[in-house]
């Protein structure tokens, strides 16, 4: 696997790591119990990173050098992926290993998955997770290099198969990148049930030290014009007749970066700055506690190829307040899982979110209930669709698995 501008490991929430760098993790050591062994190579450089990091049984994590003194930004880094691919096959050789399946996430990591395709004659998948001219259709203030553009088009010619998250993106993949619907395979996120489960709302917000006796809405993700979070900022403006109302943003670089200040001062200017808590980045184990102790998740996105983040509050019992993206039009049912905010006007948004609270107040929203609805998206079931789509790519190329037995699995 490659992931190479974004560490499974890293800190969720901040300018390059989100919802892709969980699923690469998960999907890892779920393939990794499941007897497959999954090498994952990602950029490194800080000397205090581990090299090497065991994930689970037959998964590990890869830090590779990349840049000046092993670091580089993203937007530095895909004139550095031949050295990347350089770096892979050192190690590779090394090792004296080989692999069955290159699978890829985002687009830079698909620019050196190809290289590696060209040179071992494996069959390459693609997961791109979010693209460029998604994110510019559904926001004019998002921004995307040319290279990217161009690259992401030949990759969706030359790779082998394509994984897209929901049905919707799969249709929008194909009309962007003029490729064949069957080309493209729908492999849907997952969401750890047994870390990701309810608890009791006051105790949660006790663990957290949250004084909070009125209604509180939660956002999680990264601070980017594509996450809509202005328009969330101008919603909480049209709930003044709650009491004590708090809207909690969990995400970001840190407290101090641009993004953050720029949130403030909308928060400011809106004259809800005393409503508005941002916690900086929260880390991953400790997101349950802030989805329990939340009346409403606000997935307020102007494009998402999937949206973990809903899954997750769902799986913790907390109904969600969305625009129609990525897996919401088919989790989010009004008056029992949330309510899907179309059109995703900040009227729109204070309305959803004023009907979750009265349907708390009603008892619509029983936790139970929620999280049954995400029950299929265990880590379990997703891995299981994952390798079966292996093994299908692998039949028609035969000359990548010839004289392997299935029983030994799959390396990746």
């Amino acid at each position: 696997m490659l992931s190479v501008h974004s560490s499974p490991l890293g800190k969720l929430g901040s300018q390059d790591t989100g919802g892709m760098s969980v699923y690469v993790r998960e999907l890892a050591r779920e393939l990794g119990r499941a007897g497959h062994r999954v090498d994952i190579f990602t950029r490194g450089g800080n000397n205090d990173l581990q090299r090497v990091v065991p994930l689970s049984e037959n998964a590990r994590l890869m830090h590779l050098d990349v840049g000046e003194n092993g670091m580089a930004s993203k937007n530095e880094l895909y004139p550095l992926l031949p050295l990347f691919y350089d770096r892979i096959e050192s190690f590779r050789s090394k090792e004296g290993s080989s692999y069955d399946i290159i699978h890829s996430h985002y687009w830079l990591s698909g620019c050196a998955g190809s290289m590696a395709q060209k040179f071992w004659k494996v069959p390459h998948v693609v997961m791109f997770h979010t693209t460029g001219l998604a994110k510019m259709h559904n926001c004019s203030e998002e921004k995307e290099p040319e290279v990217r553009l161009v690259a992401e088009k030949k990759l969706a010619r030359e790779c082998s198969m394509i994984f897209a998250p929901t049905d919707k993106e799969k249709g929008l993949l194909s009309g962007l990148f003029s490729v064949s619907e069957r080309k493209i395979s729908v492999v849907p996120c997952g969401v750890n049930l047994a870390t990701f489960n309810p608890l009791p709302k006051n105790w949660a917000r006790k663990r957290l030290a949250l004084d909070i006796l009125g209604p509180l809405i939660l956002y999680v993700g990264r601070f980017a014009p594509v996450k809509g979070i202005d328009r969330l900022l101008s919603a909480i403006t049209d709930l003044n007749e709650y009491n004590g109302l708090k809207l909690i943003i969990a995400g970001g670089d840190n407290l101090t970066s641009e993004s953050s200040a720029r949130l403030r001062q909308d928060a400011r200017r809106l004259g809800i700055e005393k409503k508005v808590i941002f916690t900086g980045r929260i880390d991953h184990q400790d997101l349950p506690l802030f989805y329990s102790a939340a009346d409403v998740l606000v997935v307020p996105s102007y494009y998402e190829s999937f949206s973990l983040v809903t899954l997750e509050s769902l799986a913790c019992g907390t109904p969600v307040v969305a625009t129609p993206v990525g897996v919401v039009p088919s989790l989010i049912k009004n008056g029992r899982t949330g309510e899907v905010v179309d059109p995703p006007t900040a009227q729109g948004f204070a309305s959803a979110i004023a009907k979750v609270f009265k349907g708390h107040e009603a008892g619509l929203f029983p936790a139970e209930v929620i999280r049954s609805s995400v029950e299929g998206y265990d880590w379990s079931h997703i891995s299981s669709s994952v390798i079966h789509k292996y093994y299908k790519l692998l039949s028609v190329n035969s000359h990548s698995h010839e004289n392997r037995k299935v029983a030994d699995g799959i390396r990746c």
